[in-house]
């Protein structure tokens, strides 16, 4: 087009002389500039560049309708996503394709949210290609963690049924369900194949975990959850035939599915399972933790430099941890301060119903205070509820989202199974994450930006998620939350949990410490419990890297409000700068530092945008 403008320009400034004379004062109306060039040319080129996302965010959904169907978006209800290998193998095509594509963009002439969305499309590009040097990597389907024996449950005990549509492409889903675990089966022993297989203390809990799920009665059986919420006018003949068919599907063909995945594991895969599930343990596993390392904070950062931050995160912790030992007149060592607080009777409630009242409670005292930390707040609601007991006592309290049209509330999921690790003390800060001002509130937030790409409102980058929700607990500060101290040495503790995240992550995956090791110094230096220590370790060798990003993430918020504040000084708003972290979606760490640096010029100058304001 650029050369199209210039011709059009030389026609009109060599044209003959016209046989009417015009008036002295008219210009010619379709002289071209080069400065009418350049926008013209940046219009198209952003209009491309949005066309190039929107396409990409299809293509997603097309290939994972349960992520589809989580976003709102109800197309592919019917289906789950397909993990052949031979649709692995387009996958992976398409992924090099669109990065290709990506770098022919004119990114000099993006401006705004569409230059963020560039940065951000490309980092994400390039680490999906990066991970495809290295195929073992796609048999990693199954550990204690994840697996189609947690996923599938979940993802049935949330399905939205609105109407009997709803409910056929439910039992569509089921029926699906055997060939899924089918290929997952196909990878694990593919894995075994080439030394993958996930290590032993890990992988020894699925087989429980399949029982546990398939002992459950059907009125209480979560692959079954869709349709014991049918539509209310729904005929009940209707009714009770899609309720046995489900049930029927269940017991001849998904049951025995699990059964064969089970006998998998127990007679294949936990004979070779190695003992050892440290990244260096596996074939090229030194530079595979690298990757993961990059993918799971967005930093460049190296194993040593991040395990030297949490050992100086720790001892700054622990200087804290002592100051409120000594508030409550406790004279002995922390060791003996963490074991007392842990045994002591009062600190546990000793019923479901209890702990549950006890997180609503805490969510009464936040939610009316989030005006003093917020511009704007998300309209998408919120519960709070017991996870299902299949997934053990070992699971800890986490939250699941609504769906990004608001048609489903987010979940603030407590694990009441294990009532006597569930300290009181320890629930301002995890519902604080988990909750408000924490996922629920960052995520739904992210959801209402109509202005944004799709793939930027339902992006889950790990280490801005996590470290915001890590952030989220300091702000319990500004609320009064942590008045108390004993609330206030959950919230440090929790803290040197983070922080030991980076020294024993790093320690078993490139360091060369042993599991015991990593849950001797959980214990020690971070106050957790033996059973919760090991459980946590187990978490970081199936999940390498991932616990990387909560302090990581924490860290470069808390420079960044450092940073603000200093330059602006009295000009600083806390309630706009926590606004600026969560009004342009879940970010990789480089790209939302220039984006704050950008607002602190902006403030400086006094050029100052109004809060986005909810779409809905």
């Amino acid at each position: 087009m650029l050369i199209r403008l210039a011709v059009l320009a030389s026609c009109l400034s060599h044209a003959g002389p016209s046989t009417a004379q015009p008036l002295a004062t008219t210009r010619a109306p379709l002289a071209a500039s080069p400065s009418d060039a350049r926008r013209f040319h940046a219009t198209l080129e952003a209009t491309r560049f949005r066309a190039l996302l929107d396409s990409e965010w299809q293509w997603n959904m097309q290939q994972s309708p349960e992520r589809a169907t989580a976003a709102g978006d109800h197309r592919y209800d019917d289906k789950l996503r397909d993990a052949s290998p031979e649709a692995v193998a387009q996958r992976e095509q398409h992924q090099r394709d669109y990065l290709r594509t990506l770098r022919h963009v004119d990114v000099d002439v993006l401006t705004g949210e569409d230059r963020i969305s560039y940065d951000f499309a490309l980092q994400d590009a390039q680490l999906a290609v990066d991970f495809q040097q290295y195929p073992a990597l796609k048999t990693r389907v199954l550990s204690a963690m994840s697996g189609v024996q947690l996923g599938l449950p979940s993802m049935m005990n949330d399905f939205p049924v609105r109407t009997e549509l709803d409910a056929r492409h439910a039992l569509a889903r089921l029926k699906a369900m055997p060939r899924r675990i089918a290929q997952d089966i196909g990878w694990l022993r593919e894995g075994k194949r080439l030394g993958w297989v996930t290590f032993k203390a890990s992988l020894s809990r699925v087989p429980d975990q399949i029982d546990q799920l398939l002992a459950r009665p059907l009125a209480e059986q979560p692959l079954l959850a869709p349709f014991t919420r049918l539509p209310a006018d729904m005929p009940a003949d209707r009714k009770a035939a899609l309720q046995d068919e489900a049930a029927a599907v269940l017991q001849a063909q998904v049951a025995p599915a699990f059964l064969e995945l089970r006998k998998v594991v127990v007679d294949e895969l936990l004979p070779v399972s190695p003992d050892d599930g440290a990244m260096s343990a596996y074939p090229d596993g030194a530079e595979i933790y690298k990757l993961f390392v990059r993918g799971q904070t967005t930093l460049a950062l190296d194993a040593k430099t991040v395990h030297e931050i949490g050992e100086a995160e720790m001892a700054r912790v622990h200087v804290q941890i002592a100051d409120v030992m000594k508030q409550v007149g406790f004279t002995g060592s922390y060791a003996e301060f963490a074991d007392q607080l842990a045994h002591d009777p009062k600190s546990y409630y000793t019923s479901a119903d209890e702990l549950l009242a006890g997180y609503r409670d805490i969510a009464k005292r936040v939610d009316p205070q989030l005006t003093k930390l917020f511009v704007t707040l998300p309209r998408t609601p919120y519960g709070i509820r017991a996870i299902p007991a299949y997934e053990g006592p070992n699971t800890i309290e986490h939250y699941s989202p609504g769906a990004a049209d608001a048609s489903t509330p987010g979940w603030f999921n407590a694990n009441v199974v294990a009532l006597s690790s569930r300290p009181k003390w320890d629930m301002v800060d995890l519902f604080m994450h988990e909750g408000v001002p924490g996922h629920h509130l960052q995520i739904s937030r992210a959801h209402e930006l109509e202005q944004l790409p799709m793939f930027r409102r339902l992006a889950q980058v790990n280490a801005y998620v996590e470290g915001w929700a890590l952030y989220a607990e300091s702000l319990g500060d500004e609320l009064g939350m942590y008045d108390d101290p004993y609330a206030r040495y959950g919230f440090l503790r929790a803290q040197a949990w983070r922080a030991g995240r980076l020294v024993v992550d790093t320690g078993i995956h490139a360091l060369g410490w042993t599991r015991a090791q990593a849950i001797d110094y959980m214990v020690d230096s971070a106050g957790l419990a033996p059973d919760d220590a090991a459980s946590e370790v187990d978490r970081y060798y199936v999940m390498p890297g991932q616990a990387l990003g909560y302090k990581l993430g924490e860290l470069k918020i808390r420079e960044l409000r450092q940073k603000a504040h200093d330059a602006l000084g009295e000009r600083f708003d806390l309630r706009a700068f926590n606004q600026e972290i969560i009004d342009h979606g879940a970010l990789p760490l480089p790209v939302l530092e220039r984006v704050i640096e950008a607002w602190i010029e902006r403030v400086r100058s006094g050029v100052m945008l109004p809060p986005i304001a909810d779409a809905r």
